[in-house]
């Protein structure tokens, strides 16, 4: 049985939660109506995983996360709104080290919360199985908090990843690095992008599954931090060095070219692919249009297989591929997969996969 602790100020929002856990019948469920209850709550219940909405008076759900971290580490799964502020506020959340987020129902709670009910149960089923150690959370709110005050290019922050030098590596022509990742990915995106350089040869295109709410601020708040230039894919874009292109969210992401240009683009949701962006979709159509010998990709932290097996398919044909390791992915279901499948020319942990990047472009 997993032992939920659930964060709520609403009691009917606790009641149908509770319902909904119980129902599940592999939940002990416990509840907090404030901050300052769940922490009492701690020592005593020893939650496996907890929900926390983020708006409660006194101790908001912020605060109440930043002392979680600190006294008891252990998944959390964020209660969001699905409005700008929500998604701003839930982006803060995971960077102090929440493992994923469910948006609230939109209209009445008692009405459509059983639409959200199956990927709520998932998603605290999968985080209840995450391992979260004090020294490996420090270190996210540690980077989070040094990454408050908005850093613009050429700022100190970003002066921390000098220029490099690319000379010879994968040839001469303009490559692209694939990115997907779910469960956890904007955390590792923050270190992943941190560590590349302004002058990075190749365009760095990145699906992560996330709503279209969310994949904008997130666009934004890596852009604010990193040496790269950080947009989202809201219309068809040409492809440019020293750039990262984060997939628009409920919607796919493919490579195209345009008079001979190559291009980033938003595109329909295929009912062929369960999450979305599609990182399967987005491998095999840049497959399409690059010569796979120029084409890296990395598979990042997340549940799931995407990715997985067109990754695969991309080494085989002569591509490099990375998979984030076991020892730092929060999730390591979508990297674990193309490890598993033979798929993975190498396995690193996060920390190691921008220093990786940068020596198969210089050597």
């Amino acid at each position: 049985m997993i032992r939920l602790l659930i964060v709520d100020d609403s009691p009917l929002m606790r009641r149908l939660l509770v319902d909904i856990f119980t129902s599940a019948g592999d939940f002990v469920v416990e509840t907090a109506r404030n901050g300052q209850e769940a922490l009492e709550a701690l020592p005593r219940f020893k939650p496996q995983v907890i929900t926390l909405d983020i708006h409660m008076p006194g101790m908001d759900g912020l605060a109440c996360l930043d002392q979680i971290m600190l006294q008891w580490p252990c998944p959390v799964v964020m209660l969001s709104s699905l409005t700008a502020e929500g998604a701003s506020e839930t982006l803060d959340a995971m960077a102090l080290g929440a493992i994923d987020f469910v948006t609230k129902p939109q209209g009445p709670v008692s009405l459509e919360i059983d639409a959200v009910a199956p990927d709520l149960i998932e998603k605290v089923r999968s985080a209840a199985s995450v391992k979260i150690s004090k020294a490996t959370r420090l270190r996210e709110r540690v980077r989070a908090r040094a990454t408050a005050t908005p850093a613009r290019r050429g700022s100190r922050l970003a002066a921390a990843v000098p220029s490099l030098s690319f000379e010879g590596g994968l040839g001469p022509q303009m490559g692209v690095v694939l990115v997907g990742c779910s469960t956890g990915g904007p955390a590792a995106l923050d270190v992943l992008l941190g560590g590349l350089p302004a002058n990075f040869p190749w365009p760095v295109v990145i699906a992560q599954h996330m709503p279209a709410t969310f994949t904008g601020p997130l666009a934004r708040r890596l852009d604010k931090i990193c040496p790269l230039k950080i947009s989202e894919v809201d219309k068809p874009v040409q492809l440019e060095p020293g750039n990262a292109y984060i997939g628009r969210g409920d919607a796919d992401l493919l490579l195209s070219r345009r008079h001979g240009a190559l291009i980033a683009m938003a595109a329909p949701m295929s009912s062929d692919h369960y999450w979305h962006p599609s990182v399967e979709r987005l491998v095999e159509s840049a497959m399409r249009q690059v010569a796979p010998e120029h084409l890296i990709g990395v598979l990042l932290t997340g549940m799931g297989t995407d990715g997985a097996s067109a990754m695969t398919e991309l080494k085989a044909l002569g591509g490099q591929t990375i998979a984030e390791s076991a020892e730092t992915a929060v999730v390591w279901g979508m990297p674990g997969a193309l490890a598993e499948n033979g798929g993975a020319t190498l396995i690193r942990p996060l920390e190691q996969i921008p220093g990786a990047l940068i020596a198969l472009l210089s050597q």
